[in-house]
């Protein structure tokens, strides 16, 4: 064969590739390609590491990432297409949440005090799927939404992860509890349960969570929700089943302890028997009677694990509670007892007293708003555990001089101090200030109290002195014969860096000019970085006063009452322009 005619057949071959395609490559590239076909895809991948300057160069894919690639390829669009779509749904969710001015938090949804209506809450429903991971759902105080709950309950199955729910105050009718109650089955997990100011809870529509409840559930909220006798027995069914319940708040349901002898509250109190987590009972306005302490009593007595028992506001209680503390002394671990507003008797506070000193875990005890009280302060002070009392308010009890002073052996362990509505400490604020310790008291009241100027002024050299700097809520409201230089001092003497909240305000029946002390105000206020609130009704100012105040709150975002239409009539308003009133601010 003539030696060009060969050359010219191997050069037509080198051309081509096997497959008989033109091959546009180098001869090596030709060579490598014939090898990788050869070899299995597991022999590929070292050679391609060893040979890796190959699979930079244009052209030379190796076979085995190219069928990796095609193998991923809809697995990977299915992905990229899945959270795409989730990306869409968050997107709506957030435009949603924006409309009702909240903000996306992908496992809080809080949309409480919204004016929800049965139309939003379906859209609401229908991004719920969006939402795989949220724990807590508020939808509260939306009384719009009563009677069309189904929309949003027939899609819980996307949020199986909740742990709280709260629909407070939405009108709830029977029938949404009943199609509550069978959605239940969604959230297995779900801890905490509120369904207070329902009235349509209450008269058979408990029912429809009888047999729904999961054991997992721990609190359980159910006040005002005009429970009835028949009620309270389907209650103690659901409690009975309940192992892991903590906290049960049936408060501000009258009709519930009605017919105690026929069953009813009696069922539901030895139902608590059962519940031996049980850390919480609030049975406050519930029209408790002595017949139903009795049975209160027996039910406490297998509760050792109590910490906080509320009676408050059960005024028909009184003279009956002796039937109460005497098994009292077996809730070993009781740590807050509320008997507020209970019209307790001599004999009452009598049996309380000789019960107290087996209460050693007591750290918070409130008997206020009992006007018998006033007389029994000393051997009540004596009984308790005063170094671990962090709160024993004593408003409205009447105190007169001699218990007035008992008080001040308890008052330097306490955490909050409430003596408002006492006449008696008018002029004697000292005994009770000097006792306090250092950095002890956050909350201290005394509204209604006929503090004079030099109680006033004995308060800011308690400032200056720092026993008041963790102070954050001080209450000094309807003490109208505190002259001005009483609230000058006070507000000049400093110490109050932690205060959040203060009230100064009037009498609604009287009215006074604060134009001698408010300048002391205005140069107090970068003291107390912590302020959010300030209550200054019924005190007149003129407009230039107001606007001047209004202006150094305002850059704080403080929260300001103050009667808008109440002014000082003795200075004429003068319109001042923004520079002007920011050239006459103090200097922060």
């Amino acid at each position: 064969m003539d030696p060009a005619g060969i050359m010219e057949s191997a050069d037509g071959q080198r051309g081509r590739d096997v497959s008989g395609s033109r091959w546009k490559g180098s001869p090596l590239d030709a060579i490598m390609s014939q090898i990788r076909r050869k070899r299995t895809a597991s022999d590929r991948k070292p050679l391609g590491r060893f040979l890796s300057w190959t699979s930079d160069r244009p052209g030379i894919p190796e076979d085995g990432e190219s069928e990796m690639k095609e193998d991923r390829g809809p697995s990977s669009g299915f992905a990229a297409s899945a959270e795409s779509e989730r990306d869409v749904g968050w997107g709506r969710v957030c435009v949603f949440l924006k409309r009702l001015g909240k903000k996306g938090d992908s496992r809080s949804l809080s949309l409480a005090h919204c004016d929800l209506t049965a139309t939003d809450l379906l859209e609401l429903a229908t991004l719920l799927q969006f939402l795989p991971q949220v724990e807590e759902m508020d939808i509260s105080w939306n009384e719009l939404i009563g009677g069309s709950l189904t929309a949003l309950t027939s899609h819980l199955q996307h949020v199986g992860e909740v742990r709280t729910l709260r629909l407070c105050s939405c009108r709830l009718n029977s029938e949404d509890v009943v199609a509550l109650g069978e959605a239940l089955s969604y959230i297995p997990g779900l801890e905490v349960l509120d369904l207070s100011w329902n009235s349509g809870v209450g008269g058979g529509g408990l029912q429809g969570l009888l047999g729904n409840l999961h054991p997992s559930l721990r609190e359980l909220h159910l006040v005002a929700c005009q429970l009835t006798v028949a009620d309270a027995t389907v209650l103690g069914g659901m409690v009975a089943a309940l192992p892991r319940l903590c906290v049960l708040d049936v408060s501000c349901n009258a009709q519930l302890t009605q017919e105690v002898d026929t069953g009813g509250f009696k069922e539901l109190v030895s139902s608590l028997s059962h519940a031996t987590s049980l850390t919480t009972l609030r049975l406050q306005a519930c029209g408790l009677t002595p017949d139903s302490l009795d049975a209160l009593g027996g039910s406490l007595r297998c509760l050792p694990s109590v910490g906080e028992l509320d009676l408050s506001c059960n005024k028909l209680l009184a003279g009956g509670l002796s039937r109460l503390t005497f098994h009292l002394a077996h809730v070993t671990h009781l740590e807050r007892l509320d008997l507020h507003l209970c019209c307790l008797t001599r004999d009452d506070l009598e049996a309380l007293i000789q019960v107290l000193p087996s209460l050693t875990a007591l750290t918070e005890l409130d008997v206020s708003s009992n006007k018998e009280v006033g007389g029994v302060v000393h051997p009540l002070v004596s009984a308790l555990p005063v170094t671990q009392m962090r709160r024993l308010p004593f408003n409205s009890c009447y105190l007169s001089n001699e218990s007035f002073t008992a008080l001040a052996l308890a008052v330097p362990y306490l955490r909050t101090v409430d003596i408002s509505w006492c006449k008696v400490v008018g002029g004697h604020l000292a005994l009770l200030l000097d006792a306090l310790q250092p950095s002890v008291v956050s909350e201290l009241r005394l509204c209604s109290c006929e503090l004079t100027t030099d109680d006033m002024q004995h308060l800011a050299a308690v400032c200056r002195r720092g026993c008041l700097s963790s102070l954050r809520a001080l209450d000094l409201s309807y003490n109208s014969l505190v002259g001005d230089n009483g609230w000058c001092s006070l507000f000049a003497a400093g110490g109050l860096g932690s205060l959040e909240d203060v009230d100064v305000s009037l009498r609604p029946s009287t009215s006074a000019p604060c134009s001698a002390w408010l300048p002391a105000l205005l140069r107090a206020l970068p003291q107390m970085p912590a302020l959010a609130r300030l209550a200054m009704q019924r005190w007149t100012a003129d407009c230039q006063e107001r606007e001047q105040l209004r202006y150094c709150l305002k850059k704080r975002s403080i929260l300001l009452e103050w009667d808008p239409d109440l002014q000082d009539t003795s200075s004429a308003c003068k319109g001042n322009s923004q520079e002007s009133l920011e050239e006459s601010q103090p200097e922060e």
